[in-house]
């Protein structure tokens, strides 16, 4: 089977919504109106889709947009470029079939055109063996933690790791292109469009 990864569509919004929603605790809710912000600032919001369903999304930022995260902010105190991966979810049903490798693969394909370093936290407070782990297998590394104060309501806070990668083709890329990548539809990836080419992988 494929998995098709390509930019959302904003009559999507309402999936993607329910979809973060039941993802469990290693991603905190959404509202409407939060979601629609993340959709009209985001850099990268793009959906895997199986199916003819959608499967997953990922959001992330770059280091000089402006985002109200906590977790962002922590990153870009301490470093001075990178992509941020605000937040990522893959359906129930979906969890273990490829999808959220498929779609770490491509954002890292984004970010390390444009980006010296991927970033990103797992939360510590609900079992997270697992997202470390596949997270170390992407050749992530913790760096630090950050206790995000009222993130599940008044009086709970949640305490992350927080991981970064280095992207290994970054300085190429830059020495060779500088701020002008080729202008091939594959690099620019326009957000937004009615019908956005998609990449697919095999699970």
């Amino acid at each position: 089977m494929m998995i098709a990864i390509r930019d959302v569509r904003e009559h999507e919004l309402d999936s993607v919504l329910a979809l973060n929603n039941t993802a469990g605790p290693a991603i905190l809710p959404l509202d409407a109106a939060k979601l629609r912000q993340l959709y009209d600032n985001a850099e990268y919001f793009r959906v895997a889709e199986r199916d003819g369903a959608i499967a997953g999304f990922l959001i992330g930022f770059g280091a000089h947009q402006r985002h109200d995260s906590s977790n962002f902010a922590w990153f870009r105190q301490r470093h001075p470029d990178f992509f941020y991966i605000d937040r990522v979810a893959v359906a129930s049903r979906r969890r273990g079939g490829g999808v959220g490798r498929a779609l770490y693969a491509d954002v890292q394909s984004y970010a390390e055109l444009r980006y010296p370093q991927l970033a990103c936290e797992v939360f510590l407070e609900h079992g997270a063996d697992h997202a470390l782990l596949f997270h170390g297998s992407f050749g992530f590394r913790e760096i630090g933690q950050n206790v995000m104060q009222g993130a599940e309501g008044p009086g709970h806070d949640v305490r992350a790791a927080m991981l970064m990668k280095t992207l290994c083709s970054y300085p190429w890329v830059r020495e060779t292109y500088g701020d002008a990548l080729p202008d091939v539809p594959w690099l620019q990836r326009p957000r937004h469009l009615a019908a956005p080419h998609a990449t697919e992988t095999r699970a």
